[in-house]
């Protein structure tokens, strides 16, 4: 197994030996004009194939609402020229919020979604004009075991695991969400889709990984009695229900989600994993990405892994975040399977547009690699999360420049994770360091302070 290293590489010969030498196929190409190329989903035409992943900024108001630090976000991501923006997860209930800053869409400030998207949609028209209309697609979310709605942990979860409950220091009997509180969780996902649509986003995505609650639905393999869990048709009613009814509720919405096909946990605590080796078994993500398709998603963001159990799966990094361990692997091994099993899915599933994800650590060499998997038909999208939170401007500049500033990329540090872990607003320490560096340094300074005590 090739052993972690820091990203070191002065040009594009010396990433394309290191991914020699580590015997990867990760492609490339000089020529990166097809990220720039307009598309169509779902009869709506999109002025690039570049996406902005959701990436939590913790910055909501106290009634969940969009504060100004989301606001100054949103807007510059928009001025930034991305061409599908994918808004941050937004809890359907206050309960199912991962932490007391996360938004939560509901009637009472509803308004202030919809401001937000009339300033997000505004910052693209006064950066790049007109005719520059963003696809603005909002991720609708309930949070599972990570609930933490008043800064306390307060678990939903959908089955029990032997290797996320001593983690989170769950009794054996701790009680599982009901059938029926599932049943009216529905009703709460169709209650946001519809305030989505009054606040005027484009399309919702009902969330479904990284280990929150639908995500870990997928993989209740081990919920018995229940008519979600157990087989592959009841792990997957919720998600396919609740993007039919919404579907059938707002034709007028984009409806879609985000998946992570292999959780990177063993079988049978995590979707995607082989009965044996445990490594990555795409059958049914093969199988939940055609019943999505034929459910009317135009199109399907793909990642993997569980951030709290394997962050190295779903976001290469050079530094991990405080207390965690460093994975005994190259980032180039853990961008090259990302590149692959949405590569792999892709070929599979075809008419339905995959975002790829996992190209942050790339650095300025991501358009490079994108725009080779997008030639590739490994992809319908190439999307970015950490980096665009370093440089929200990278779509536009890519465009004027035909390349990216190596001084404003994203290094993979952690330290965006980091103010998340620490209970502040989410941002980027190194490039945005006026805003960010005191968050991050009070974030540390509280859990120094938190682990001294007694």
């Amino acid at each position: 197994m090739p052993q972690h290293e820091r990203f070191n590489f002065a040009d594009k010969a010396a990433l394309l030996q290191k991914t020699e030498e580590l015997h990867l196929d990760l492609p490339f190409q000089d020529d990166v004009s097809i990220l720039l190329q307009p598309t169509e989903i779902a009869g709506r035409k999109v002025p690039n194939r570049l996406t902005v992943h959701p990436m939590e900024g913790c910055d909501a108001e106290d009634d969940g609402g969009p504060g100004k630090l989301t606001v100054r976000r949103y807007r510059r991501f928009a001025a930034g020229g991305s061409g599908l923006i994918w808004f941050e997860a937004t809890a359907v209930a206050p309960e199912g919020r991962s932490n007391p800053r996360q938004l939560c869409l509901s009637p009472r400030n509803v308004a202030s979604f919809k401001e937000l998207v009339r300033r997000t949609r505004a910052a693209a028209h006064e950066s790049l004009g007109e005719e520059n209309d963003p696809l603005l697609v909002l991720q609708l979310t309930h949070s599972g075991r990570y609930c933490h709605p008043d800064g306390t942990l307060r678990p939903v979860i959908a089955h029990h695991s032997q290797v996320l409950d001593p983690m989170q220091g769950l009794p054996i009997d701790y009680p599982l969400a009901t059938d029926e509180a599932l049943d009216q969780l529905q009703d709460a996902y169709l209650e946001a889709a519809g305030l989505a649509v009054e606040a005027g986003y484009d399309g919702v995505d009902v969330k479904a990984c990284h280990g929150y609650l639908v995500s870990e639905l997928l993989a209740s393999h081990t919920r018995s009695n229940s008519k979600y869990g157990g087989s592959f048709e009841n792990r997957s009613r919720f998600l396919l229900e609740v993007v039919s009814r919404i579907s059938e509720r707002f034709p007028e919405l984009i409806v879609t989600s985000r998946i992570s096909a292999y959780d990177g946990l063993p079988y049978p605590y995590g979707f995607g994993a082989d009965k044996v080796t445990n490594e990555e078994d795409l059958t049914e993500a093969e199988a939940l990405l055609g019943r999505l398709r034929d459910s009317g998603c135009p199109l399907v963001n793909v990642s993997i892994g569980n951030p709290y159990f394997s962050p190295h799966l779903g976001r290469p990094f050079n530094t991990p975040i405080a207390d965690a361990e460093t994975p005994d692997e190259h980032p180039l091994v853990g961008v090259a399977r990302l590149v692959r099993i949405t590569g792999r899915l892709q070929q599979k599933i075809r008419g339905l547009p995959l975002v790829g994800t996992g190209y942050s650590w790339l650095r300025h060499f991501f358009p490079h690699v994108g725009a080779a998997v997008l030639e590739a038909g490994n992809a319908g999208m190439i999307g970015v999360g950490r980096l665009a939170f370093a440089y929200p401007h990278f779509a536009k500049d890519l465009a004027k420049r035909g390349r990216l500033d190596p001084e404003q990329v994203c290094i993979a540090c952690s330290g965006c994770s980091q103010i998340m872990r620490d209970g502040g607003c989410a941002g980027c320490i190194v490039r945005d360091q006026p805003v960010y560096s005191d968050e991050y340094r009070e974030g540390r300074r509280r859990a120094t302070l938190k682990g001294a005590s007694p």
